[in-house]
């Protein structure tokens, strides 16, 4: 098969052979074809390879010296339980096939195979994983039953942000959603793709705060080489130690990867991932060898780039390649005609997953939601309707169901000539509101959870 000719999904695959010829020879022809191959010699190099690892394809020589690969099967699939299992053996009959089928493997193959059956192998592997990850996908999407899947909005800055988002969906280009924490970007990333032709690879967001260290293990993986020569190894029979760890960028190969806020990426980091964006190509920790990626990146930010840029957070040539295609989300303080609608869809929603029946908004409380500023954008009108529904006693949202702050009759705006402690303390009550645990407010807040867990007391929230 073509090296360069890219495979229907790149595996993870552990070869278990005590014949060095054998996982040489079948680890080059895996790896010729872009699989990424690990192999052992015995059961308990192969046991340790799949608690240290995830694999989507083994192959098991029945025969490793004086022990029987069947007993294999059964503790690899409890570690590994996607994994398939394709038992290899010169000594093939009906009877060890069907007991190794009995005790979970997928398939059989018989020594000696050609190249063109561990093709054949492998592409039936990579398509039922693609199956079973677009079910899983399906099956998370109906679990989550987003009632905002197809953005509704009247305003006409948020639908022609929409409209951009269809077109450059299906293609390969990074793309920077802007906006404010809660406004919808993540959802969006997640409506991109499903849009694009990417939408049967997987989808994985990683938030960009933390130690730079951890970002960069996290994003492109580790190789850590030890261990003792001859134990496990790579297929061309190199030492292979005792972890590897593929990071996201090589899990998110053929899908998307959402990096949330982009700004707060440790600088000594962005070059790698001016590399990934520009040429495709990242290292793992602890290797030097580039490795190309298939992986379409999205990015998230709630500040300004160009500002990060002046202010030294952001280096130019990461800002550069991330600008070619950004997409603005407004603020829900600036579409408040989407509101009376928002609220109505997640009544319905809410009523139905609470089994509640509660139907209808009274005025008052219609009109007290369409006053508020939505510090928290969507996200908070959602917890807030929610809430309503939860605790309403009629088929009706009354005034006296939704949160104190939208009731106070001092309520203030930014703008408004108050001190400005009344203007903090407001905010404080809004982001607590807004968010569904004590570190995201935190993190929105940009303080520490003790100072916020102070506050909350002094505020009887």
């Amino acid at each position: 098969m073509d090296a360069t000719k890219p495979h229907p999904q790149n595996l993870r695959i552990l070869i278990v052979d005590d014949e060095q010829t054998i996982r040489t020879t079948l680890g080059m022809c895996l790896e010729a074809d872009g699989h990424e191959v690990l192999s052992a010699a015995n059961s308990a190099d192969a046991l340790a390879s799949v608690v240290r690892t995830a694999f989507d394809l083994i192959f098991l020589d029945l025969r490793l010296g004086a022990e029987s690969g069947l007993d294999l099967i059964a503790p690899m699939l409890a570690q590994n339980p996607w994994a398939k299992i394709v038992v290899i053996t010169a000594y093939a009959s009906v009877d060890t096939a069907v007991e190794a089928m009995k005790r979970g493997a997928a398939d059989y193959l018989p020594k000696p195979f050609t190249p063109a059956q561990v093709e054949l192998v492998t592409t039936k592997v990579a398509r039922q994983r693609q199956l079973e990850l677009k079910m899983e996908a399906l099956q998370q999407a109906m679990g989550s039953a987003d009632v905002e899947a197809d953005f509704p909005t009247n305003d006409p800055m948020f639908r022609a942000a929409l409209d951009v988002a269809r077109r450059v969906a299906p293609t390969n280009a990074a793309v920077l959603i802007r906006g404010e924490v809660g406004s919808g970007r993540e959802r969006l990333a997640r409506a991109m793709h499903i849009w694009s032709g990417r939408s049967d690879g997987p989808f994985a967001a990683v938030s960009c705060h933390g130690h730079g260290d951890e970002l960069d293990a996290e994003l492109f993986g580790t190789t850590q080489r030890g261990g003792t020569p001859g134990s496990a190894e790579t297929a061309n029979g190199t030492p292979f130690g005792s972890t590897i760890h593929r990071g996201r960028v090589g899990l998110c190969a053929g899908g998307t990867l959402l990096l949330k806020e982009i700004t707060e990426v440790p600088i000594f980091l962005q070059p790698k991932l001016v590399r990934l964006l520009r040429d495709h190509e990242c290292e793992r920790q602890g290797e030097f060898i580039p490795r190309t990626s298939d992986v379409r990146v999205i990015a998230t930010s709630s500040t300004d780039l160009h500002a990060a840029v002046l202010a030294g957070l952001v280096r130019p040539d990461l800002a550069q390649a991330l600008d070619i295609v950004a997409i603005d989300i407004p603020p829900l303080r600036d579409r408040m005609q989407d509101i009376p609608m928002l609220a109505e869809r997640y009544l319905a929603y809410f009523a139905r997953e609470h089994g509640r029946q509660v139907t209808e908004f009274s005025k008052d409380s219609i009109d007290a939601l369409k006053r508020h500023s939505y510090p928290g954008n969507s996200r908070e009108l959602r917890n807030l309707v929610e809430r309503a529904v939860l605790i309403s006693r009629g088929r009706q949202v009354m005034l006296e169901n939704l949160p104190a702050n939208l009731l106070n009759a001092d309520a203030c705006r930014v703008g408004d000539l108050v001190p400005l402690q009344k203007i903090t303390d407001l905010h404080i009550r809004q982001v607590l509101a807004s968010t569904r645990s004590f570190e995201s407010a935190a993190a929105v807040l940009g303080i520490n959870s003790i100072t916020l867990w102070r506050r909350r007391k002094r505020y009887g929230v």
